[in-house]
């Protein structure tokens, strides 16, 4: 047990913190400057003070934590939620500190998704994962689940395996043959030097001058995908060195610089084993003789085994995708047990650059990647996930009553974008899929320029209104609001002055308040914060002591306060 001294604007929990199993029994810190006996280490010294400017700590400092200023009888359901990172929260510091707080539950955006778990063998890591889920579970919190499926941050690489093409049995194929010994004139490629058809050995060969470049089988079509095997007889008469390449792919051999060798006086056989360069269709084999001596060749044969490999049937991709499918789910419902009751079950699946015949925009498809829609189906997409999902999160002790499912998105206040979403979710629904809410991504902006605030305020009074209209729940997410000037040009955190912060911290409540007003009660499911602290943008609740770290309360921890109490 660390005894531990905080100062009382750093983490918006007054003078200290306290244990981390009080979380189990209260909901709020009572005002007080005594010392109390932590069980969390929080990687802060004995000696920890703060000196924040003043301006900053007197106004907000007698301020209870945000998430106790929520009327939880007038809205049941409100929840303030934070984004953060898994290995930010396991450490257990000063953030994780701030949102086990101030807010109700806490995300993790794309690090708890199947790219950050599912290596490209398919073996799950879920250590991260295990780790804050007996923390949470600890002291009493609650996390919000990452999209179970996407696009992005999937594990790419897995699904490509898995989908790949299969292999199968494949016959020699004999491709071409040349026997000089029964030419008398050589009619192929020199590219330099001199080869001709002597007498050698009472019998025609092929002979390959010093200095000399030249294919000495050419004239077939060759497929990148296949391995061809071509055999040469030559000899020599003096020790001489060449270099191989077979259709712009050099072949290397055992010798200096990856020339082959050849010994005096010997008929050697020959084998050179190689696929063509990648976009070559030109079938040949070229010698690169070297000074040393004349190459003597008798007979050349070139053949290939076929690309050993097809590609799956539609059929096998779908059951294999299934399978890539119900593997995750059941991984992921089993360390969950029941946890996290609520999942992002879709994240960004609306493709704003393809339009279909109804006027509609598509889902988002690929030739590149493998996409979860292309395999399952665009119809089939939200109903086969939720059911894998589903059956996992029961078969792991979860309660069906609790399980919520969010559609999320972003770029909603595009009208069509809006209409589009609810007409997919509209098919989903049709089909069995379990869509409990839609998760809408913020993108907001406050201005300085009266034009510009107005249309951005009706553009979220009119999201805020269809969001209303759809009778699913509502969260809404990534709720940070950069600050632009009336040129246009953002402001930065180090930058803005008091006067802009409180206009900044008036607009967040304005966007607070609009939802609570225009969301029914028992339709808010929360408002996520994408940053707890200032980033380079304004984005807090704290600002960021230049000089000692630590978080001080902005403008924008009291807006936070009155506008979820109501005020």
């Amino acid at each position: 047990m660390i005894t531990k001294i905080y100062n009382k604007v750093a983490l918006g929990v007054f003078s200290f913190l306290l244990p981390l199993s009080s979380f189990l029994v209260t909901s709020t810190l009572l005002v007080t400057s005594l010392l109390v006996t932590s069980c969390a280490e929080y990687n802060v010294t004995d000696d920890f003070t703060a000196e924040p400017d003043p301006a900053y700590v007197e106004p907000y400092k007698d301020l209870q934590p945000v998430k106790t200023y929520i009327d939880r009888i007038q809205y049941p359901n409100l929840k303030l939620g934070a984004t953060m990172k898994v290995s930010d929260f396991n450490k257990q510091e000063l953030a994780h500190a701030a949102c086990v707080t101030n807010c109700d539950n806490v995300s993790f955006g794309t690090t708890l998704m199947a790219g950050s778990i599912i290596n490209s063998k398919g073996v799950m890591n879920f250590l991260d994962m295990s780790d804050l889920l007996s923390h949470v579970e600890e002291i009493g919190y609650e996390v919000y689940g990452s999209p179970i499926v996407a696009n992005a941050n999937q594990p790419d690489e897995w699904l490509a395996l898995l989908t790949a093409p299969i292999e199968v049995t494949v016959d020699y194929i004999e491709v071409k043959a040349v026997d000089y010994a029964t030419i008398d004139e050589f009619t192929g490629t020199v590219e330099k030097g001199k080869a001709e058809i002597v007498k050698y050995d009472g019998a025609n060969a092929l002979k390959i001058g010093t200095a000399c470049n030249v294919r000495i089988i050419e004239g077939f079509e060759v497929d990148p995908a296949a391995k061809y095997t071509t055999t040469f007889w030559a000899k020599t008469d003096k020790d001489a060195s060449y270099t191989v390449t077979f259709s712009g792919n050099k072949v290397n051999g055992s010798g200096a610089d990856g020339k082959f060798t050849l010994k005096a006086g010997k008929l050697t056989k020959v084998v050179i084993e190689s696929q063509s360069a990648p976009d070559e269709t030109e079938g040949y084999l070229r010698i690169e003789n070297t000074r040393s001596a004349p190459i003597y060749i008798s007979k050349v044969e070139v053949g290939c085994y076929p690309d050993n490999h097809r590609p799956q049937t539609e059929k096998e991709k779908s059951d294999t995708i299934q399978y890539a499918l119900h593997t995750w789910c059941d991984g992921l419902m089993k360390i969950n047990e029941g946890r996290i009751t609520s999942f992002d079950l879709i994240d960004e699946a609306i493709d704003e650059k393809a339009v279909m015949d109804n006027g509609m925009y598509d889902l988002k498809h690929s030739t590149e990647k493998i996409y979860w829609q292309d395999i399952l189906g665009s119809d089939n997409y939200a109903p086969a996930v939720s059911k894998e999902a589903s059956e996992a999160y029961a078969k792991y002790n979860g309660d069906p009553a609790q399980l919520k499912f969010f559609i999320s998105e972003t770029g909603l206040e595009n009208q069509k974008k809006y209409e589009s979403l609810m007409y997919w979710i509209n098919i989903w629904d049709a089909k069995g899929a379990k869509i409990d809410g839609i998760n809408a991504k913020l993108n907001l902006v406050y201005s300085e320029d009266a034009t510009t605030l107005k249309a951005n305020n009706d553009i979220l009074e009119n999201l805020l209104k269809n969001l209303a209209s759809t009778g699913k729940l509502i969260r809404v997410s990534n709720f940070d609001i950069k600050y632009q000037n009336a040129d246009g040009s953002n402001v930065a955190a180090k930058d803005i002055t008091a006067e802009q912060r409180q206009k900044l911290a008036d607009y967040y409540a304005d966007v607070i308040k609009s939802y609570m007003a225009t969301i029914p009660k028992d339709k808010q499911a929360g408002i996520c914060k994408g940053n707890l602290a200032d980033t380079s943008d304004p984005a807090g609740l704290w600002a960021v002591d230049t000089k000692s770290k630590d978080w001080v309360r902005t403008a924008t921890y009291k807006a936070f306060c009155d506008a979820l109490s109501g005020q």
